[in-house]
């Protein structure tokens, strides 16, 4: 069974932080020498030298830099788009500069290169399999999951009263049962600046959305009960369930994103579990020489003793 990915996405990211052991480095761009009428849809932004930079080429740039996200581009009229096409047009000379004084064949550079190439065929291989994967049947497909499990739970609307200790929760719980009213005495004595103001209320929520300690209560609770005195990680609580509704359950339009973002993450997972689990993988310890020779035990030579 998904998680509901409806209340909580930040758990899918997880996926994709374990297999990335660093911050993804914006890629070097290759130098294109495409005429500016290659293709019409694609407008040339600069021309440097005999080659053109076209406006895909700052698209993908913003990508690399993560100045936008996947799916979004940047309009010409944006002064971000302009500052990028100044990057690659001084990006653009000084490869071109470096090529004139044959520096590609430098060991440094091809080194870097193929660490570069590597890179990119992997973020090729992710795309072309998301491309594949992500489609618009698998988000409609994955939406109505979501939304039958969605269907299945509730919502409930909720004030609370927040204290340090038991003692004062009972003199605020005397004063309910002696007919005192719940959002006056919130605001009187509620420590929970979050909701003290507006009479302690929650708002609606769900199970999965508050600490185990609020929904145990809040869902065993009728409409106008008032709980027991209860405790949670910040202090005692006294609670009262004003209303209570079925979960309603958002537009695809509204989450696509997120299901995008979530299926994004799922393929990434499962390429490389497969990729490691069909292939023989060996890690080696790397040691110090020099921290390696203080441990070993063998003794340091003797130094001479100074003679008198």
């Amino acid at each position: 069974m998904r998680p509901v990915i409806f209340v909580n996405l930040a758990l899918a990211a997880i996926v994709l932080l374990a297999c990335s052991p660093t911050e993804p480095v914006a890629e070097p761009r290759q130098s294109t020498a495409r005429t500016p009428a290659e293709p019409i849809e694609d407008p040339v932004v600069a021309r440097v030298g005999d080659t053109f930079i076209h406006q895909s080429d700052v698209i993908a740039e913003a990508l690399a830099q993560r100045a936008i996200g996947n799916g979004e581009t940047l309009l010409p009229n944006d002064p971000f788009f302009e500052q990028i096409a100044e990057e690659l047009v001084d990006q653009r000379l000084l490869a071109m500069e470096a090529r004139r004084r044959g520096l590609e064949n430098n060991p440094v550079a091809r080194e870097r290169l193929a660490i570069a190439e590597e890179r990119i065929l992997g973020n090729v291989l992710l795309e072309t399999v998301i491309d594949e994967a992500v489609t618009e049947d698998a988000i409609t497909r994955v939406y109505n999951e979501q939304a039958s499990l969605s269907g299945r739970s509730d919502e409930v609307r909720a004030r609370h009263i927040q204290v340090e200790t038991r003692e004062e929760i009972d003199a605020v719980v005397a004063q309910l049962e002696s007919g005192a009213d719940f959002a006056e005495l919130a605001v009187l004595y509620s420590e929970d600046l979050a909701t003290q103001m507006q009479g302690g209320d929650l708002g609606f929520f769900s199970r999965q959305s508050v600490l185990p300690a609020f929904s145990s209560v809040a869902f065993s609770l009728s409409v106008g009960e008032v709980s027991e005195p209860f405790e949670s990680p910040s202090g005692w609580h006294v609670m009262r369930v004003d209303s209570r509704r079925a979960a309603e359950t958002p537009e695809l339009a509204e989450v696509r994103p997120g299901i995008v973002r979530f299926l994004t993450f799922e393929q990434i997972e499962n390429l490389v579990r497969s990729l490691r689990e069909t292939t023989e993988i060996e890690r080696f310890e790397w040691v110090d020489p020099e921290l390696d020779r203080e441990t070993d035990g063998t003794p340091e030579p003797d130094t001479p003793e100074a003679v008198e």
